[in-house]
């Protein structure tokens, strides 16, 4: 079961008063959070390795 707390304070915070849509939402949170956390540690696992080129944008 879902804390009640916890699911008040987060339709408080963010408006939604679905639970699926609750749950939804903070599952992508999480995924996303969760992600950056394992990029930042992949970041300097090849300090040898030297930066891409970049493209370059075309300008309107």
């Amino acid at each position: 079961n879902i804390d009640d707390a916890l699911l008040e304070e987060a339709q408080r915070l963010c408006g939604l008063t679905e639970k699926a849509a609750l749950v939804r939402e903070g599952l992508k949170a999480l995924i996303e959070r969760e992600s950056a956390r394992r990029l930042a540690r992949l970041g300097g696992s090849q300090p040898q390795l030297e930066p891409g080129r970049r493209r370059k944008t075309g300008r309107a």
